[in-house]
């Protein structure tokens, strides 16, 4: 089953502010341009599931952009695998998933409640450093691949 990139956005650094872009290059030595997280070998890249997304703000803010829980992409139509190992392909870029992206209390400085919200079920998204790199934009297939 394949998903859908629906969101690629990144942080100059730590607490910054997200910026969404559509398109990027992902590295393996710099995880997706633009991003502080990229030179972090385990957790280069986070990705955040569209349907979880939405779980976690049904009964805050429906309509709340996802960019608020800082993850670097936003994808559909594929389940979180709830477990490290799994590799996403997002055209000839490979994620490696090294685990969950625990919320933390700052995400209620974001919406209050949202720390809550997003701590079941892995609901957060998972973390991911990159195996292979290439471009990815706003629109890509996304699946899960033998790695």
């Amino acid at each position: 089953m394949a998903g859908r990139v629906e969101g690629i956005a990144t942080k100059a650094a730590k607490r910054a502010d997200m910026v969404p872009v559509d398109r990027a290059i992902v590295s393996v030595e710099t995880g997706v341009a633009g991003d502080w997280r990229g030179v972090q070998k385990t957790r280069q890249v986070t990705v955040l599931f569209a349907e979880d997304w939405a779980r976690a703000v049904a009964g805050l803010d429906p309509a709340a952009p996802w960019t608020i829980r800082r993850a670097t992409l936003l994808v559909s139509g594929i389940v979180n695998p709830r477990a490290a190992g799994g590799v996403l392909a997002i055209g000839d870029v490979r994620l490696r998933v090294m685990g969950e992206t625990q919320p933390c209390k700052r995400m209620d400085e974001q919406m209050p409640g949202l720390w809550d919200a997003m701590r079941p079920d892995w609901r957060g998204g998972v973390t991911a450093r990159v195996i292979h790199g290439g471009e990815i934009a706003v629109g890509d297939l996304a699946q899960w691949v033998d790695g």
